[in-house]
């Protein structure tokens, strides 16, 4: 692959970046990814620069940041757009945090439900279930 750049199949495509070949191709769908020309009568190529690209989604996806910002991105990466790029990272940090707090109050009470629940055996009424109910 180092020498010639477009040399492998869409399998053994999909295999180099770590995804299936329906992800490759709704990467294209999307316009994430470019689908390649198809020689007369054969089957499209691709290279380490589209399988740098699927890596670069699925980083971008394990940040938490959606298609369309990971379309954004792209169109950003080329190194001169920093600030821009920084204002993205930056709101999805601010969501991130959210989650975070989120996750920390669902742990917190269910924490506290789960030991209610340890304390009252043999009782009828299961304090997590109350609890869902409203009660």
């Amino acid at each position: 692959m180092v020498n010639d750049p477009q040399t492998l199949t869409i399998g053994a495509f999909a295999k180099a970046a770590g995804v299936n070949v329906e992800t490759i191709r709704f990467y294209q769908r999307k316009g994430l990814l470019p689908e390649p020309e198809r020689p007369y009568g054969r089957v499209r190529r691709y290279g380490s620069t589209d399988v740098a690209r699927v890596r670069f989604v699925k980083s971008a996806q394990r940040l938490g940041f959606s298609l369309d910002e990971i379309s954004h991105l792209l169109k950003l990466e080329d190194g001169t757009h920093c600030s821009e790029v920084a204002e993205l990272a930056a709101l999805q940090l601010t969501d991130v945090r959210a989650k975070l707090a989120d996750l920390a109050r669902i742990e917190a009470v269910l924490s506290r439900l789960v030991n209610e629940c340890h304390a009252q055996r043999g009782n009828v009424s299961c304090p997590l279930i109350d609890s869902l109910h409203g009660s």
